[in-house]
């Protein structure tokens, strides 16, 4: 008999888990015998910074003690600070959008730490935290979402590529790089960040397919946020999304997502797995958008209020900041944290003040070589719709 809890307001401890998830026929399809069943929610630190064991990610948590936990603390603030300040500015009309990241903290960071410097990312356009703390500049979170020439980053600067906005497609480009990793005898790991929205996607199961068939040095890692824009995932699905993983060869862990200590161990387990010749591996992270989907949504009109409060009582960073509190480490982890972070919004608000927009029809300037009919005529359409708003400004002063 299976389960059709709803994870957006069931405790995720619980929520969408089935015995059938942990079938004998799903345990033999797996490569990996010390992966758990899907259903099963790894946890190591509690929302009352209690710290628990696991029996797949003790292994590779051992090392992180109070001095890591506070590093990890440090980089989530910082992150949760220049998520505000990039919403703050697209309030203020310098941005045309932003993808909020606050509650997903925990997986962005515990996943990118955990990565060797060349192992290469490629994400969503909600990963802030992975342009974070792979050393992204305040520039280039800014201008992309201004629609800036030039408004992104050298993806070999970074190992990430540039943010894909086509749900799912990232996990295709991950699984390609992975197998020419494979094909060059590297020791890389393509890692694909995407929601749980991008699950329903054709793209992501044929990137399992090749990624199975293979045996690709990729890591799938899922951030169940549990909403696809307004959809909640119990109507994509009514099983643990990492339940899906092992039909096609691929183990897989399902993670408490906002426990950074549980999501760095879980993304060790998985990088070894691929990293060592097995294949590709899966990462369902549980956690929570606690803000909008975008700065263009308004969550209020599907969810409640209530679900967001109790959300709130799981935020990634007051777990960890009650641990550091009892053990004395809090105010230096945050006095860093918001110094660095001062710097780098200041650099984010003078990155977008100083941007040269050009004329919104320049952006057919470098679309050929040469002249060409099609263009002249776009160009034409594209200048009437224009003038649709001078006038509209004309009228108006």
């Amino acid at each position: 008999m299976t389960s059709t809890v709803n994870p957006s307001t069931a405790d995720p401890t619980t929520a969408n888990t089935s015995p059938a998830n942990a079938s004998p026929a799903n345990a033999e399809a797996r490569p990996d015998p010390h992966a758990p069943a899907a259903g099963d929610l790894a946890q190591l630190l509690s929302p009352d910074g209690e710290r628990g064991a696991h029996p797949l990610l003790d292994d590779w948590a051992g090392d992180i003690d109070d001095t890591r936990l506070a590093g990890l603390y440090r980089d989530m603030l910082l992150v949760r600070r220049i998520d505000a300040a990039g919403v703050a500015l697209q309030r203020q009309g310098q941005l045309g959008l932003w993808a909020p990241a606050e509650g997903q903290e925990a997986v962005q960071i515990g996943i990118t730490r955990a990565c060797h410097d060349d192992d290469f990312f490629f994400t969503s356009y909600r990963e802030l935290g992975v342009l974070v703390a792979r050393g992204a500049r305040p520039a280039d979170l800014v201008l992309g979402w201004r629609g800036e020439v030039f408004g992104t980053f050298d993806p070999y600067d970074l190992h990430v590529a540039t943010p894909q906005i086509i749900i799912g497609a990232q996990t295709l480009h991950a699984v390609g790089y992975a197998m020419g990793v494979q094909r060059d005898g590297g020791d890389q790991v393509a890692v694909a960040c995407f929601g749980d929205g991008a699950t329903s996607q054709g793209d992501v199961s044929e990137a399992m397919v090749f990624a199975a068939s293979f045996g690709a040095p990729v890591v799938f890692v899922c951030s169940n946020n549990q909403w696809a824009i307004s959809e909640p995932v119990g109507l994509q699905s009514h099983l643990p999304l990492a339940g899906r993983a092992p039909g096609f060869g691929i183990p897989s862990v399902r993670v408490d997502g906002n426990d950074v200590i549980a999501c760095t161990a879980a993304m060790r387990w998985a990088l070894d797995h691929a990293r060592s010749g097995r294949g590709p591996a899966y990462i369902e992270a549980v956690t929570y958008r606690l803000g909008p989907h975008t700065t263009s949504d308004d969550p209020t009109r599907y969810r409640s209020a209530d679900e967001v409060a109790l959300w709130r009582t799981r935020d990634p960073l007051l777990r960890v900041a009650g641990v550091l509190r009892e053990r004395g480490l809090l105010e230096a982890a945050e006095a860093e944290a918001e110094q660095a972070a001062a710097e780098f919004t200041a650099g984010m608000r003078r990155a977008a003040l100083e941007a040269t927009t050009r004329p919104p029809l320049a952006v057919l300037d470098d679309v050929y070589a040469e002249p060409h009919t099609g263009i002249d005529r776009q160009r034409e359409q594209f200048s009437a719709y224009l003038e649709g708003f001078a006038d509209d400004e004309e009228g108006t002063r």
